[in-house]
């Protein structure tokens, strides 16, 4: 019997080995943890009385009621506060101003129109001291001032659309407008002395009649907001750019303070500090500013959208595309970014204390920034897709008014309402089907024993609405625990009483649980060629050390012994080395049994029982011949609970054992010229016939490993070594090898 082994399976060999590792017992625990971030899995929607921080804690905010009732008009597009309740809208697309009388509490609304202008949209509204009401239009750029509800004066400025109106402490006005980007500046007094004029007046002089005289310009397309800065300077913010400008306080040439592009700055809040805060958003997507940009009119669009979203049934909101920041411009100082969010269209500011409040939209958003811890905040939200004006209630300092559009109405944030605090997660994704078990949280502040409640719902499916169990308690056992249905989404709900403390905090919890146990697969299973055995190195010990990343990344941690990726292949008559590769999705542990079976026989025999190497070296040569079935066997082990362990039988590859050598039925040499013919003709009963080798009695060696039809596929071959004469010249014999695929070889000698 003969250890040969062709070059090319020596080659396979040691590829085989190369990508080849064998499973380690590992203490990794098979339970899995999902942190929830409070700040990113509850939408603003889902907080009542609370609100999430973005260091991903929930903490006290404010309730927010959307009150019931009509609204006045299709489109609310600003506010101005006035006394007893009682507030000035600016609606479109009739040009109607309404005084709605709102109730804290949460009462309907009652309204009653003051005034109807011949623009269609009432862009700006402002209330003067003497009781009398401007304000701006669009698309005609109308500036009227309206007195006990009757319209004295009016004019059309030279532009498409007015912005907004700025009350200066001198009683003039300034008033922003679009198409062009202009400031004008506007004696009242004078003003309301001119009369009504319908065309629009475009000459300094005309413009002078009527007490109106530019302040100043940019070359964007629009000013779309204007503020008065403590020392007297003007602030604004233009579309589609999306600059913001200082002018001096008589007006002028501008100072970009910040320069944008294909950006709206939606609002300016002067801070007492002599700096100012803004709301900057940009879209990605085609939108009103880049419309605005072509030329097209930035109302006519927005009412086209608004009256083919009515048109639909149901009516189809987009989401914001874009993102939105909050900027500071500290007097004489660099601008800072604050806050920035995706998918979140920032519209308009307010100020509640330490604390930014910021509406917006597309899906009714209500946003904040806390000045003291630097934190960005998400509160209560709308039902309503925008909120596009937030103004504080006089003389009630905790309490704002908000219009929304689609579907318009009126909505009041109240920080000093008593309400139960509610919050509730989106589903939350724990990575497969799993078994859940606690639910922790790192502290708890500001929360008494028996405040807080907790309940858990879950799903197989992503569907927010569908398929979802119903509302369990979670009663606080070592961490938060029910008897729940298991489940690959999970959905949490906290509610706290109406006596919570204003200072609460939850941290961010941590969700444990257990994920579905899946069977074992077989990836791969071969057998090295007979007659080879591996010496496996000894495995060197573990590093005294230990680096951060390894202690990151013991979740990850390396489950193969090194050493069998070296280990030396080698011969070795009649050993049998056979590997595997078996895949555990979860990470289990693996024991192995490996066992073989003749043909016609019932009973296996273990060649190796519950054994923690991918891998099985035996001795064949004891064995009968004939062709032997293989089996193996896959089972967990700890610390996978003994009775949820899993066990999977594989049939492998059958194997051949094969001790007699090949038959040469034919060997004979001829000379043909210069060139020496030597033919082998061969048969074996087993196994697959895999070349001869030749040595001639002068010292060459030659190997044909290639049959005569071309293909070497049979247990009977021909090979033919075709050598020159030359080179064979002084030989007088050769002796004639012949080998099968198991390793055995016949041996004749020729001579001539």
């Amino acid at each position: 019997m003969s250890s040969f082994m062709p070059r090319t399976h020596l080659a396979t060999v040691a590829l085989i080995l190369a990508t080849l590792g064998t499973g380690s017992l590992s203490g990794d625990p098979l339970s899995k943890q999902t942190d929830i971030d409070f700040y990113r899995d509850i939408r603003s929607r889902d907080l009542h009385g609370l609100a999430t921080r973005s260091d991903g804690r929930l903490v006290a905010g404010p309730v927010l009621v959307d009150l019931k009732g009509d609204a006045p008009a299709e489109l609310l597009w600003c506010l101005e506060p006035g006394a007893d309740g009682r507030w000035l809208v600016g609606t479109g697309p009739n040009g109607r101003i309404f005084e709605v009388t709102i109730d804290p509490k949460g009462a309907a609304p009652a309204s009653h129109e003051i005034a109807k202008l011949d623009d269609p949209q009432v862009f700006a509204l402002r209330r003067l001291p003497d009781g009398s009401l401007l304000a701006g239009t669009s698309p005609k750029g109308g500036l009227c001032l309206i007195r006990g509800g009757k319209l004295v004066a009016r004019v059309g400025l030279p532009a498409d659309s007015l912005f907004d109106l700025a009350l200066l402490p001198d009683g003039t006005v300034l008033a922003a407008t679009g198409n062009p980007g202009r400031i004008y500046r506007v004696d009242v007094a004078k003003f309301g002395a001119s009369g009504i004029t319908h065309d629009r007046v475009s000459d300094p002089k005309g413009l002078a009649a009527h007490g109106i005289s530019l302040f100043g310009e940019i070359r964007d397309r629009n000013v779309r907001r204007i503020a008065r800065l403590t020392d007297g300077r003007i602030a604004a913010g233009s579309a589609p750019r999306g600059n913001v400008y200082l002018f001096e306080a008589a007006g002028g040439s501008p100072f970009i303070l910040q320069d944008n592009r294909d950006a709206e700055v939606t609002d300016l809040l002067p801070d007492a500090s002599g700096g100012c805060y803004a709301t900057i958003i940009f879209s990605l997507a085609e939108s009103r500013l880049a419309s605005a940009a072509k030329g097209k009119d930035i109302v006519a669009e927005t009412v086209q959208a608004v009256q083919a979203a009515q048109a639909a049934q149901p009516p189809t909101i987009e989401k914001f595309s874009g993102r939105s920041t909050l900027v500071w411009f500290p007097a004489g100082g660099f601008p800072e970014t604050l806050t920035a969010r995706l998918g979140v269209a920032f519209y308009r500011l307010a100020r509640h204390g330490d604390t930014l409040l910021i509406a917006g939209g597309e899906q009714g958003e209500m946003s904040g920034y806390s000045l003291k811890d630097r934190l960005a905040l998400t509160f209560s939200g709308s039902e309503s897709s925008q909120i596009n004006a937030l103004q504080p209630v006089p003389n009630a300092p905790d309490r704002f008014v908000a219009l929304r559009n689609n579907a318009p109405g009126f909505t009041v944030l109240d920080f000093a309402m008593g309400a139960a605090r509610r919050a509730e997660t989106r589903p939350v994704d724990l990575g497969a089907l799993a078994r859940l078990g606690a639910l922790r949280f790192n502290r708890l502040r500001g929360i008494a024993d028996g405040e807080l409640t907790l309940s858990l719902s879950t799903s197989n499916g992503s569907d927010e609405t569908e398929g979802w169990s119903p509302w369990v308690p979670l009663k606080d056992n070592d961490g938060w625990r029910a008897s729940v249905p298991s489940g690959r989404y999970a959905r949490v709900r906290f509610e706290l009483p109406l006596t919570s403390s204003p200072t609460l905090e939850l941290d961010k919890p941590t969700l444990y649980s257990l994920p579905q146990n899946h069977r074992p697969t077989l990836q791969e299973f071969r057998m090295l060629s007979p007659n080879y055995a591996i010496i496996v190195p000894v495995e060197q010990p573990a590093s005294p050390t230990t680096t951060v990343s390894q202690l990151i990344q013991a979740g990850d941690s390396e489950r193969h012994h090194s050493g069998f990726q070296s280990s030396q292949v080698v011969p070795s008559p009649g050993t049998r080395v056979a590997f595997w590769t078996v895949n555990d999705v979860d990470g289990d542990n693996l024991l192995y049994t490996f066992s073989i079976r003749p043909e016609g026989a019932s009973t296996w025999t273990d060649i190796s029982v519950d054994s923690r190497e991918a891998y099985a070296q035996f001795d064949t040569a004891h064995l009968p011949e004939g062709t032997y079935f293989t089996r193996l066997v896959a089972k967990e082990t700890a610390p996978r609970l003994e009775a949820d362990r899993l066990s999977v039988n594989f049939e492998t590859d059958d194997m051949v054992v094969d001790h007699t050598p090949p038959r040469i039925l034919e060997c004979g040499i001829r000379k043909e010229g210069n060139r020496l013919i030597l033919t082998v003709h061969g048969r074996d009963a087993l196994s697959l016939l895999h070349g001869i080798d030749v040595v001639f009695n002068n010292g060459v060696h030659e190997t044909v490993e290639q049959p005569a039809d071309g293909i070497l596929d049979g247990r009977e071959e021909t090979f033919v070594l075709d050598e020159s004469a030359g080179r064979v010249s002084s030989a007088t014999s050769a002796e004639v090898t012949l080998y099968d695929s198991a390793g055995n070889g016949s041996v004749q000698r020729l001579s001539w």
